[in-house]
């Protein structure tokens, strides 16, 4: 089934991706936001009380319907494949980094995207460092790195995680016993079955093409390959019209919402990001895709990423919204704290370590 394998058919998925985020945007979901995959795993972690940072805490329906919507997807095309075995507790770390990452810059790669399309110039700012990242991962790549093979499952294996999310989020909204947001972000969604509906409907678009914010990049490096890119150009072309019609473009560094002008940190933080997401073999939202059509080591990178998160909130390492000044506060510049930027470091260390030990040895010649 190669329905999508033509330029225009991709740049096409990436435009109705496009439209189905600023619908969430009309009915709800934060500004400058719409989905973040990094900030509604960490929304949904609150949620599950695995941190308390009350602000954000909404079991998001948008993460179950991404892996569900790419699990039937799959199933349907005869596409899934349950998997596992490739260095579980690398990918466990690979997930945690990416969180902490995209948090102390306060976005994933698909967040970045929608920021830029609103004219939040934080965010060119921080794609240097997320194009920089996917570089240096792409490098190793090309020098043999490799988390190794990963073999067949039980199919029941594979499919583990959509069960699990889509039971959680069956018992959320039947019970009310998660913990939600009065005020903050995690008070600003929309409507739950609408969020279902269109996340299920992105998550099958996502498997179909492939979709991947550092494969793209990495593709142009490594390949000239610029199909992958075509969808996140025609998902920023259809917001960045969202934002200009719906009066939300403001072109600028300042009084952008969720989002601070640390430019060092925003740099790096997605730096982290794009490398962990090369050596990982997708970003955020690549993950859960991959996690949805079988694949037990991207399930594995998904708990990586909520316990990072989780991490991030109860040990004050995300970055912190600038906030402009008012008649009774003072201007806040946001930005991460010193253990945030700290950890930051420690991940990039982390990051060479693990893709430095992890080259395939070229066999000497006879």
């Amino acid at each position: 089934m190669k329905f999508l394998d033509k330029t225009w058919k991709l740049a096409l998925s990436g435009a109705v991706a496009g439209l189905l985020v600023a619908l969430l945007a009309i009915y709800g979901n934060p500004a400058n936001m719409a989905i973040c995959v990094a900030c509604f795993i960490r929304d949904s972690a609150g949620a599950l009380k695995l941190h308390t940072a009350a602000p954000v805490q909404y079991f998001r329906p948008e993460i179950v319907g991404f892996v569900c919507g790419s699990f039937l997807l799959a199933l349907l095309t005869k596409e899934y494949k349950s998997t596992a075995g490739s260095s579980p507790m690398v990918r466990f770390i690979l997930g945690a980094a990416m969180m902490i990452g995209a948090l102390v810059f306060l976005g994933c790669p698909l967040r970045m995207v929608l920021r830029m399309s609103a004219g939040d110039l934080n965010a060119w700012v921080a794609l240097i460092g997320f194009a920089g990242g996917v570089a240096t991962g792409s490098f190793f790549l090309k020098k043999g790195f490799s988390l190794g093979r990963a073999y067949e499952a039980k199919p029941l294996s594979g499919a583990a995680l959509p069960v699990l999310l889509a039971a959680l989020l069956v018992i959320g909204t039947a019970t009310g016993v998660y913990a939600m947001s009065t005020e903050g972000p995690g008070s600003k969604h929309a409507p739950v079955i609408l969020s279902l509906i269109a996340a299920l409907i992105i998550g099958a678009l996502a498997q179909k093409s492939r979709m991947c914010f550092a494969g793209s990049i990495r593709d142009v490096i490594l390949m000239k390959n610029f199909d992958l890119l075509s969808i996140i150009a025609a998902l920023f072309a259809v917001m960045a019209v969202y934002n200009l019609a719906a009066g939300n473009f403001h072109l600028g560094f300042s009084v952008q919402p969720i989002a601070h002008s640390q430019h060092l940190w925003n740099i790096l933080g997605m730096y982290v990001v794009g490398f962990a997401a090369v050596l990982a073999g997708g970003c955020p939202l690549r993950q859960l895709i991959l996690a949805g059509q079988g694949s037990s080591d991207s399930a594995v990178t998904f708990l990586g990423m909520l316990l990072g998160a989780a991490a991030a909130h109860n040990f004050g390492l995300a970055g912190a919204a600038a906030k402009a000044a008012t008649e009774t506060e003072a201007a806040v510049p946001g930005g991460p704290s010193a253990a945030g930027k700290i950890a930051v470091i420690v991940c990039i260390v982390v990051l060479f370590v693990i893709a430095g030990t992890n080259l395939r040895r070229k066999k000497a010649a006879r």
